[in-house]
This record gives C-alpha cells, structure tokens and sequence, in this order.
C-alpha cells in the first residue's frame, strides 16, 4: 500500500460546492439521536435537504426516493439495526448511495457485527476516525467509544485495504482527513480542534459525505469536497468563536456563508 496523498488547491473544489447548492440532494439520515437536530442544520446551511425517517417500513420506502442514505450506528438498537438494514437493501435496490458511519465500532459488539455484515453491501463511502477505521479493517480492537486513539495516518493503510476489498471510498477523519478510493488519496487539511468540542461536526460530515456521493462526476473528488467544506467552516467559526458554544452557532452561519470561490483567488 502507497502513503502518497495529494493536496488539492480550494479551486478544485469551488465548481463541486456550487453543484451540491444547485441539487439540494434530499439526504434520508439514520443517525444517532444525539445529533440529529445539529445534522439536519448541516445540511440545510449547505441547501441540502435533511430527513430522519426510521420506521422500518417507512425507511425502506424513503430510501428509494432520497438522493443519498446514512447509516450512523451511534445510538444502535436492535429494533433500529433491522430498520437500517431494510434500508440499506432498498436503496441497494434503488441504485441510492448509502454512507456508513461506524460510531464506536471495535468497542462495543452489537454495532461491530452489524457494521461487519454492512460492508458486503456496497456502501458508496464509509466514514470514520481512525480507530473505528482500523477496528472496521480488523487490524485494531477499536477506540475507546466514540474518541479514536490513533491519528488518522496510522490508518491509512487500513482505510486502502477497506476500499480496495469492498471496492468503496473511505475516509478517515483527524487533524488532516484522508479520502481514499484504494488507489487514488486525497489529504484535506484544515479544521479547528473546537470540532471536536461540539458534539455532531463528525455525524454531521458523514451527513454531509452522503449527499455529496449523490453528485455526478468523480465521487472521489465529490466527498474531498464535503470534507474540505466543514474544514474550512471550522476554521472561519473558530474565528468568530469564543468557545464551543458560540463555535457551534458560527459553524452553521459558516457552512450557509461559505464562498469557496473566493477563496481560491
């Protein structure tokens, strides 16, 4: 496996922006209850349209008109884990990508089987810290909950070898995302280290990779794009901010403000 990682200059990514504003992609998130609120702002900062449905009758059902499925273990219940497989199998159906976001796998066993059995269903992109990357390859025994204890170089190798295997982009998020296909790696840069003081910003890029997978063209260039995004409106609300409350509010004027065009100049 190559370490080699290529930075992209904002300008690769100001056209991609403009086209995810332009779809609006209706994201269909099964996500954890504890972010749900701040997912659905997200999403509606960047015009993207946010939807919790999780009935596993009604999932099914939604997961053939949405744009883009996430599937979030992180608050796992029997009871959701059938939902989130019945929707997972129609959007399979319906030819919608699906987004795997493995909270807290390698620590806890409900989730770590169900997100083991999850990868021989094609999700379009699996999104992770480095210790659940790692945990979900099986090279680790995982993190300690939600926090990773690696830094996401350590699982590149690791996030290589998923996409290679089940023929997916990974990325594994930290103080520089990677975003890999198996052959190609994007490093995305940036961020402020409030991120990681607001519960959500992570649930919420894994949102926000969905509806960016949705997009025509290059899905590899597509998700670098959504990381790239919350990176830099981290950083522009970790200039406004005072702390993580404020960090929080500013974030979401960020993402609704960003111009990445101007950036690039």
């Amino acid at each position: 496996m190559t370490h080699q990682s290529q930075h992209l200059s904002l300008a690769h990514f100001a056209p991609i922006l403009h086209t995810f504003r332009l779809h609006s992609p209706l994201v269909h998130c099964m996500t954890n209850d504890v972010v749900q609120n701040f997912t659905a702002n997200v999403l509606l900062a960047l015009n993207a349209s946010p939807a919790m449905v999780i009935d596993a009758e009604e999932a099914a059902e939604f997961s053939r008109i949405a744009d883009a499925l996430l599937i979030n273990v992180g608050t796992l219940t029997r009871e959701r884990q059938q939902a989130m497989q019945a929707a997972v199998i129609a959007a399979q159906e319906a030819g919608t990508p699906w987004t795997l976001d493995p909270v807290a796998v390698g620590a806890l066993t409900l989730r770590s089987n169900f997100c083991q059995q999850l990868l021989s269903q094609q999700p379009a992109v699996i999104r992770g810290n480095a210790s659940e990357i790692l945990a979900l390859a099986q090279q680790a025994s995982g993190g300690r909950g939600v926090d990773t204890l690696h830094q996401a170089d350590a699982a590149l190798d690791a996030a290589q070898q998923l996409a290679d295997t089940w023929s997916t982009l990974v990325i594994v998020t930290g103080e520089v995302d990677y975003v890999t296909d198996g052959q190609r790696t994007l490093a995305i840069s940036g961020g402020s280290p409030l991120m990681t003081r607001v519960v959500g910003t992570g649930c919420a890029l894994s949102a926000v990779v969905a509806g960016f997978s949705s997009l025509p063209g290059d899905r590899l260039m597509n998700i670098a794009t959504a990381c790239q995004v919350m990176a830099l409106s981290g950083e522009k609300a970790a200039a406004l901010a005072t702390g993580p409350g404020s960090f929080a509010t500013a974030f979401i004027d960020a993402l609704w403000t960003l111009e990445v065009e101007h950036e690039a100049h």
